[in-house]
C-alpha cells in the first residue's frame, strides 16, 4: 500500500509540469474519397491514430517538428512544424506502397472484409503492460475469457475466445504458425514480456480469414513484431508488485544507420512468487532484430525467445480447500518420516524456447508486391515431479528385496522432457488496385519431436543407467497450405470477398507413452476450406457485411492418447453492422458456427494439466456481440461490450453407471452465456490518463453433461490503471509512471477448473459400478497492485 500512495502522490505532483499540446487535424484521400482506417503515426515513435469512416483523424502533440506517415497500403510521409493547431490534408493517391502494410495484408483484414475482428496497439497496450502475460492484456476484448494458474496473471495463462479454449485459437507472429503442432496450444509463458515487443495484434473471431497454421475454430490471433525506428531510442522499465512480483525491461533501436539499416533488441526478466503457495515464475526473454529498408524492400531478421521456470500449479483444489484455504497448492506434496507434510522444493517446469525468423516484404512497383519468409523453432524443455510411492514398473525399474520381501514401490523424482525443432516457409503474393485486392499465398511447416522420461532419484530402489529413458516416442508432423483470397468491388457500395483454401497435415509417431503403451500413429488429412462474403455500405458512417467460412481441423496429440478421434468441421455464419462516426464507433454481429464432431473439453485433465477433449458429433454456438467507442468528450470515453450466446451440444451421449446415457441438448463446457466488458477513460489533463476496466463472465459448466458439480459461478471483478507521461523531463524524452490494480472490489472468483469422475464397486447397478464425480478449481488473485516506472531517451 506505501508503494501505491508513493505512485499515486508522484502523479499527482507531476500533473504541474505537463507541457502545452496542440492538435493536428485533417482529413486522408484517394482519389478525392475518404479512406477509412488510414494510419497517421509518428516515424520515430510509431505513436498514432486512424481515421474514422469520414476519413478524418486528429494528433494531440506538443510543438515541434515531426516526420508523420499518412498509410492505407501506399504511404506518404510529410514534415509537420507544430506551433499551433493545424489542419492538413492528405490526399494518398499513387503514393509510395507500406512495406509494413504488404506484410500484413496477407494475414490481416480491415473495415472492408466481412470478418468479425478487434484491434488492440502497443499504445493500448503499454497501458496495462507491468509484467502479466499477452492473454490477461487481451482480457477487455470482446468475447475473451483468461485464466491464470498461479492467480496473478504471471506464468502459466490462457485464453478463451467464444467458449473456445487456447488450442483452437490459431495464433501467427509476424504471419508464422506460433500453436504448438502437436498440442496445437499456445504457451506465453516461453515468451517472458513479449509485450513488450509487439506493434498491435488483431483478435479475428470465429474462421476468420486464411492464414497459417492450424485451423481456427474460435479465433485468429495475429501478432505484429516492433517495426523498425528511423530514429535512435532506448528505453529502461521497472516494475513492482503484489507477491514479490518485478519486471525488468531494457529496449534500443540504433533508428536507421544510412537511411537503410536499424538494430534494435529487448532483454527482459519477470519474477513473482504468485497468489497460489509455491506457485513461482522466473522467465527470462530477449528481443534482437535487424532490418534493412529502401523504397522497394524491407527485410527483417529476427531472434527472440526465453526461458521458462515456474513451480507447478495447475493441480487445482477441491470445494472444502477453496472455502478454507484458496491459495492452498498441493503441488509436490509428500509426508516425511515423523508424518509431517512437506513439499518438494523442485516440482518445476523447465523450458526454453528460441525463435528466428527472415522476412522479406518486397514492392515491384505498379500494382504487385510480395512476403516471403523464413523460420525456425527449437524448443526444449522438461517438467520435474517428486513421486510418493510410486510403482516402481512403470518408471522401467526392476522391484527389489528388503527384509526378505519382495519390493515394488518407492519414493523417487522423475523428468519428462520434450525436444523438438519446428522450421518451414511462408509466402504471398498481392495484387492491388482501385477494385481488386487479391492475395496468393501458403506455407509449408515441418515439426519434429520427441518425448522421453528419465528417473533422477530413488529413494530405495537401484535407479537405470544415468539419463536412461523409461520411455521414448518421436513425432513428426507436416503442414502444407495455399490459398487464395481476394476483396473486389461489386458496386460503389458493394464489395465481395472470396477465400479458397487447401490444407493437407500428415502426422506420425512411433514409440512407447510413459504409461508403457506404444503410442503408433500415421494420419493423414486433406481439407478445403472456402470462405465468401460481402460488404454493403449503406452510407458514409454504416456498414453490413455476411461472410460463411468452412473450417477443418485436425485431432492433437492428446486427443489420440486418450482416445480415437475424429478431425473436427466448422460452418461459420457471420451477420454484421459497423457505425463509425467521429464520436461512436459501434460493431455488432450475429454468429452461429455449427460444428461437426467438436472436439470438446471434458472437464478432465491429463497428468502434465493439460485438457481432455473428446468428439461431441453435432453442436452449435450461437451468439451476439456488440463493442463500442464512445466519446463522451476530450477527456471522458468508453469502450464497452457485450456479447450474449447459446452454446450447445446436440443429443449428447456419455457414460453414467456403466451405461451410455443421452442428456439431450447440454451446455457445451467452459462456454458461458454472458461475457461483459468496459473501460472508462478519463484524462483529466495533458499526460495523465485514468482507466476503470470492468469484466463480467456469466456462470458456465466445467462438463458437457451440465452436472452440478461442475458448475461455475459467474464473476465480476474491477481493475483501476493510471498512467502519466512526463515529456522532455531533464535527460529523458519521455518519463511514464504506471500503475494498476487488479480486483480493486478484492472479489473471490473462480475463472477456470476441472470436473472429473470416477467409480466405486456396487452391485446394486447392471455394470457392478456406481458413478461419482468431483471438481477442482484454479482461484484468482483478490486486490493486487503492480506500479512501473519507464524512462525513454
Amino acid at each position: 500500500m506505501k508503494n501505491v500512495l508513493f505512485f499515486a502522490g508522484l502523479l499527482i505532483f507531476a500533473t504541474h509540469s505537463y507541457a502545452q499540446q496542440f492538435q493536428l487535424t485533417g482529413t486522408v484521400t484517394q482519389n478525392g474519397v475518404p479512406v477509412e482506417e488510414a494510419s497517421i503515426y509518428l516515424q520515430s515513435t510509431g505513436k498514432g491514430t486512424l481515421t474514422n469512416s469520414n476519413g478524418n483523424y486528429s494528433l494531440s502533440l506538443e510543438a515541434g517538428t515531426y516526420k508523420l506517415v499518412f498509410s492505407y497500403g501506399n504511404q506518404i510521409i510529410r514534415n509537420v512544424n507544430l506551433s499551433s493547431d493545424k489542419v492538413l490534408d492528405i490526399d494518398i493517391s499513387g503514393a509510395q506502397e507500406s512495406l509494413e502494410e504488404v506484410f500484413l495484408s496477407s494475414v490481416r483484414v480491415n473495415a472492408q472484409s466481412p470478418i468479425t475482428y478487434s484491434n488492440l496497439s502497443n499504445e493500448e497496450i503499454a497501458n496495462r503492460n507491468l509484467g502479466q502475460d499477452i492473454p490477461v492484456l487481451m482480457s477487455y476484448m470482446p468475447n475473451v475469457v483468461t485464466t491464470s494458474d498461479a492467480g496473478a496473471g504471471v506464468g502459466y495463462t490462457g485464453i478463451r475466445v467464444r467458449g473456445s479454449d487456447a488450442t483452437r485459437v490459431n495464433v501467427t507472429i509476424n504471419g508464422i504458425p506460433y500453436n504448438d503442432a502437436e498440442s496445437q496450444g499456445t504457451f506465453w509463458v516461453n515468451l517472458g514480456d513479449f509485450a513488450s515487443s509487439v506493434e498491435n495484434l488483431q483478435l479475428q473471431r470465429g474462421v476468420g480469414t486464411s492464414t497459417n497454421g492450424a485451423g481456427a475454430f474460435g479465433a485468429s490471433l495475429n501478432i505484429l513484431t516492433d517495426s523498425y525506428k528511423e530514429e535512435a531510442q532506448a528505453e529502461i522499465a521497472n516494475s513492482i508488485g503484489s507477491y514479490n512480483t518485478f519486471k525488468h525491461t531494457a529496449k534500443f533501436s540504433t533508428g536507421l544507420i544510412n537511411d537503410h539499416w536499424e538494430f534494435a533488441g529487448r532483454a527482459s526478466k519477470i519474477r513473482s512468487d504468485g497468489y497460489i503457495d509455491r506457485a513461482s515464475s522466473d522467465l527470462k526473454s530477449y528481443f534482437l532484430q535487424a532490418t534493412y529498408v529502401d523504397n522497394n524492400t524491407l527485410v527483417k531478421a529476427l531472434g527472440f525467445g526465453g526461458s521458462e521456470k515456474t513451480y507447478q500449479a495447475w493441480y487445482g483444489i477441491d470445494a472444502e480447500t477453496l472455502q478454507n484455504d484458496r491459495r492452498f497448492n498441493p503441488a509436490g506434496a509428500y509426508t516425511s518420516e515423523n508424518g509431517e507434510l512437506k513439499f518438494y522444493d523442485n516440482q518445476t517446469d523447465n523450458y526454453k524456447q528460441d525463435h528466428y525468423q527472415l522476412l522479406w516484404n518486397q514492392d515491384f512497383k505498379g500494382n504487385w508486391s510480395s512476403n516471403i519468409a523464413l523460420h525456425y523453432t527449437y524448443g526444449r524443455g522438461y517438467y520435474e515431479e517428486f513421486e510418493e510411492d510410486a510403482t516402481l514398473a512403470e518408471f522401467g525399474l526392476k522391484p527389489f528385496t528388503a527384509n526378505g520381501e519382495e519390493v515394488n514401490t518407492s519414493d523417487l523424482v522423475g523428468t519428462k522432457w520434450l525436444d523438438n525443432h519446428f522450421y518451414g516457409s511462408v509466402f504471398s503474393l498481392n495484387y492491388q488496385d482501385a477494385n481488386w485486392d487479391v492475395s496468393f499465398g501458403g506455407g509449408w511447416n515441418k515439426y519434429e519431436g520427441d518425448h522421453f522420461g528419465e528417473v533422477v532419484y530413488t529413494r530405495f530402489a537401484r535407479n537405470n543407467d544415468p539419463l536412461e529413458p523409461y520411455y521414448f516416442n518421436r513425432a513428426e508432423k507436416t503442414d502444407f497450405n495455399i490459398y487464395s483470397k481476394a476483396n473486389f468491388a461489386i458496386t460503389s457500395k458493394i464489395a465481395g470477398y472470396a477465400d479458397l483454401q487447401y490444407r493437407r497435415v500428415t502426422y506420425e509417431t512411433n514409440g512407447v507413452l510413459d504409461d508403457g503403451n506404444r503410442f503408433l500413429n500415421d494420419d493423414n488429412f486433406n481439407f478445403f476450406n472456402p470462405k465468401a462474403g460481402l460488404t454493403y455500405e449503406v452510407d458514409s458512417s454504416n456498414q453490413l457485411y455476411f461472410s460463411y467460412a468452412r473450417a477443418h481441423r485436425e485431432p492433437s496429440r492428446n486427443d489420440y492418447e486418450n482416445g480415437d478421434p475424429e478431425p473436427e468441421e466448422l460452418n461459420d455464419f457471420e451477420l454484421g453492422w459497423r457505425l463509425n462516426k467521429p464520436a461512436v464507433q459501434i460493431n455488432t454481429n450475429i454468429y452461429f458456427m455449427d460444428y461437426r464432431n467438436q472436439l470438446v473439453l471434458t472437464g478432465g485433465l491429463d497428468d502434465v494439466g493439460a485438457f481432455i477433449r473428446q468428439n461431441s458429433g453435432n453442436s452449435y454456438r450461437l451468439g451476439f456481440e456488440v463493442d463500442a467507442r464512445i466519446r463522451l468528450s476530450d477527456k471522458l470515453n468508453l469502450q464497452p461490450n457485450i456479447s450474449l450466446s447459446r452454446n450447445k451440444n446436440v443429443d449428447f451421449i456419455s457414460g453414467f453407471n456403466g451405461e451410455l446415457v443421452n442428456y439431450g441438448d447440454t451446455d457445451i463446457s467452459y462456454s458461458p452465456e454472458i461475457v461483459a466488458a468496459n473501460m472508462i477513460s478519463y484524462l483529466p489533463v495533458n499526460g495523465l490518463e485514468l482507466n476503470l476496466l470492468s469484466k463480467y463472465v456469466g456462470e458456465q459448466y466445467m462438463s458437457n453433461v451440465e452436472a452440478e458439480n461442475s458448475r461455475l459461478e459467474s464473476y465480476f471483478v474491477n481493475d483501476l490503471n493510471l498512467q502519466y507521461t512526463w515529456k522532455n523531463a531533464f535527460v529523458f524524452k519521455e518519463v511514464v509512471l504506471s500503475g494498476l490494480v487488479n480486483n480493486i472490489f478484492g472479489t473471490e472468483y473462480v475463472s477456470n477448473g476441472y470436473y472429473y469422475t470416477y467409480n466405486i464397486p456396487n452391485s446394486d447397478f447392471p455394470s457392478g459400478e456406481q458413478t461419482f464425480d468431483g471438481a477442482g478449481y484454479y482461484p484468482q488473485a483478490t486486490t493486487n497492485f503492480l506500479a512501473g516506472l519507464t524512462l525513454k531517451f
